[in-house]
């Protein structure tokens, strides 16, 4: 049995690219670790507490993972401004990429991880946090000696489909069409393909327990609305398989080997 560890920018992120793929880990008896770099906040943290972590932690226990930790960090936010840092907190994309490579590192460390899963080099679609979670995620494999990283991604053929599922059903998201076209990874240069078929209804349900983004007025949350209520064999249609590039070229060491399929 192995210890898996997603690492991730913020609450929500962990359903969209992995979800499937730590819940079959952890029904297959593997350690499954979320790590999110920022609480998802870009103010002061209330005195309730951080509402968006409490919600990843629902998730999670949908899921089936077993430790939920946040690096500490405020959320940077998305477009061409870069507000101030919060008071109390440092904006992930302006933190020291070392020592936030050397918290993961920590928790790499104590995991004893043997996989590591992060983000691609564009971070999917291009958010700073993301882009600085697949910098960080290397950095702190390498400092933590993890033997195997692979980073989350999509083929950038069924990102345009969805785009165009998007059109379709006249759902209110904006997008960047040029954005589209260079996001994730092209098909050749995936390496692992997951099924997680037989897990979209926890992966569903994981994603419905991100109520504020569900409910709020955020970009995805139009997109979220409709997911969270489709019938689960369409929602497995769309998300029924995860997409992973190997980081290294390093053989792999037979842990999770079952999950992840060479890409075909």
């Amino acid at each position: 049995m192995a210890t898996v560890l997603a690492f991730h920018a913020h609450p929500d992120d962990e359903v969209f690219l992995t979800g499937g793929t730590l819940a079959r880990a952890a029904a297959e008896g593997h350690r499954v670790v979320v790590v999110v770099a920022t609480d998802g906040l870009m103010d002061t943290v209330p005195d309730r507490g951080a509402p968006r972590l409490d919600e990843l932690r629902a998730s999670a226990a949908v899921l089936g993972v077993q430790r939920v930790a946040h690096l500490g960090y405020a959320a940077s936010g998305h477009g061409a401004v870069l507000y101030p840092d919060p008071p109390d907190r440092t904006r992930f994309v302006r933190a020291d990429p070392e020592e936030a490579a050397e918290r993961l590192a920590a928790i790499l460390r104590e995991e004893e991880v043997s996989l590591l899963l992060s983000y691609d080099a564009r971070g999917g679609y291009g958010h700073r946090d993301h882009v600085r979670v697949h910098e960080v995620g290397r950095r702190a494999a390498d400092l933590a000696g993890v033997p195997r990283v692979l980073e989350a991604t999509m083929p950038r053929e069924v990102v345009a489909r969805l785009v165009k599922l998007v059109r379709l059903l006249r759902i209110p998201f904006r997008f960047d069409a040029d954005l589209v076209r260079t996001a994730y990874t092209s098909r050749a240069a995936i390496t692992h393909t997951v099924d997680v078929r037989r897990f979209v209804v926890r992966k569903q349900a994981a994603l419905a327990a991100h109520r504020s983004q569900v409910s709020g007025a955020g970009r995805l949350a139009p997109v979220m609305r409709v997911l969270v209520r489709v019938p689960a064999p369409v929602f497995g249609w769309l998300f029924g398989r995860e997409w992973f590039v190997e980081a290294r070229a390093t053989a792999p060491d037979g842990t999770v080997a079952g999950i992840f399929q060479p890409a075909s």
